[in-house]
């Protein structure tokens, strides 16, 4: 897609390492539109910051594992212009705790959204950047998907697993095509992604680099792996967990 506007849709866009990938892109010269599940008013601020760095910002509202929300999702950014760039980011962990007291509802409903809801945006993606010449996916996975997330949320990782198991499937399916479909796996990061705020740095002493990571951390990663300097790059998961 050298030549090209960059348009990425990112998922989970208004908070988090979502609204920090929304700002690189801005900052890359991305346009972007910002999917967000429910807080309007933080979506619009994070548009409002993509359009302060000089590119154009959309707001959606979405319910990923919904087909016709994702649909809809893409169609409105398509009055921006050819979509070159998704981002999957939009996730929830669900119960937390033993998988043996795991509420099977909250399960569900976890991994239609960390799953499915990857499934169904890379499916609606890639229909649109076959029309269009080629593009790239970046999906956002986790350390978890190797680690397990023991006595937390298994479940959570075993989604998270799935999704580098997406990665490298797909990336292999639409290569021809001129998509590349590549992987972030952040590990603990300060967000308020965490039941308990202050979880980041309670795990810190386990970590390697003896801290948790920064939402612009991972935003750097997803920034390269968007761009042209990672061209060749495809079926990737990039680990950016601090030697976790």
């Amino acid at each position: 897609m050298r030549g090209h506007q960059k348009i990425t849709v990112v998922t989970g866009g208004s908070r988090g390492i979502g609204a920090a990938i929304c700002r690189r892109l801005a900052v890359e010269g991305h346009d972007v539109v910002v999917g967000y599940r429910s807080d309007e008013a933080a979506a619009r601020a994070v548009t409002a910051e993509v359009e302060s760095a000089g590119r154009r910002a959309l707001a959606v509202a979405v319910d990923t594992a919904d087909e016709h929300d994702v649909a809809a999702l893409f169609e409105a950014a398509a009055a921006l212009g050819p979509v070159t760039g998704l981002v999957n980011n939009a996730g929830v962990s669900g119960p937390n705790g033993r998988l043996a007291d795991a509420d099977p509802a909250g399960m569900r409903a976890a991994l239609e959204v960390n799953l499915l809801g990857y499934l169904l945006c890379a499916r609606q993606a890639v229909r649109a950047m076959t029309a269009s010449g080629g593009g790239c996916v970046v999906n956002v996975s986790s350390a978890a998907a190797t680690l397990g997330s023991p006595g937390q949320y298994v479940h959570y990782a075993a989604a998270k697993a799935a999704v580098d198991a997406l990665t490298v499937g797909l990336s292999k399916e639409v290569a021809a095509d001129g998509i590349r479909v590549n992987c972030v796996a952040p590990g603990t990061v300060w967000t308020d992604f965490h039941e308990d705020p202050q979880r980041p740095a309670k795990v810190a002493e386990n970590i390697p680099m003896r801290r948790a990571g920064h939402p612009d951390e991972i935003a750097g990663a997803v920034a390269w792996l968007l761009s042209d300097d990672a061209s060749y790059a495809t079926g990737a998961v990039l680990r950016v967990a601090g030697g976790m």
